[in-house]
């Protein structure tokens, strides 16, 4: 089972992906790991990523969940995963997407305290442009606490 936790930069991907994990006992992983070199100096600069920017890191993480399904591997996926086609590319159906929703302040605020990611609040606003709401997932409000959103996701998926 592959569950992709996506949002936009400061929703809370990684924070709610690894406490999930952690607790349903998946292996879990952050798509910002598998970007190249040169899309994660673009965006510690605040240039948005373009399609074509993210095309080969798109199918690197296909390819990765294509190898977690094969050998039966349970994971959590923190990734963005903006846009229906991007969605489709790592695995369409076979995922199971839950969106992290939030307003532009809250994400602002956040973003605002964070510290030493590469990807900080000068590409919000592309993001929420390039978002596109998947309509097969479940949606979570971020203004609960991460521990909130575990238990809402948890009873929604079974575990």
């Amino acid at each position: 089972m592959i569950i992709l936790v996506m949002g936009v930069v400061g929703a809370g991907k990684t924070t709610v992906g690894q406490l999930l994990a952690r607790e349903i006992e998946f292996a879990f992983f952050d798509a910002d790991d598998f970007h190249p070199q040169a899309n994660r100096e673009k965006l510690a600069r605040g240039i948005p990523l373009t399609d074509e920017d993210r095309t080969p890191w798109l199918i690197t993480l296909a390819q990765q969940i294509q190898q977690w399904q094969n050998s039966g591997q349970n994971v959590v996926l923190a990734c963005s995963a903006l846009k229906a086609r991007y969605r489709a590319v790592l695995g369409g159906p076979a995922l199971i997407v839950i969106y992290l929703k939030g307003t532009m302040a809250l994400l602002q605020e956040r973003l605002d305290r964070r510290r030493g990611h590469f990807a900080d609040s000068h590409i919000l606003m592309s993001q929420l442009e390039d978002l596109e709401v998947p309509t097969d997932g479940l949606t979570v409000d971020i203004t609960q606490p991460p521990a909130a959103l575990v238990a809402t996701i948890r009873q929604v998926i079974g575990r």
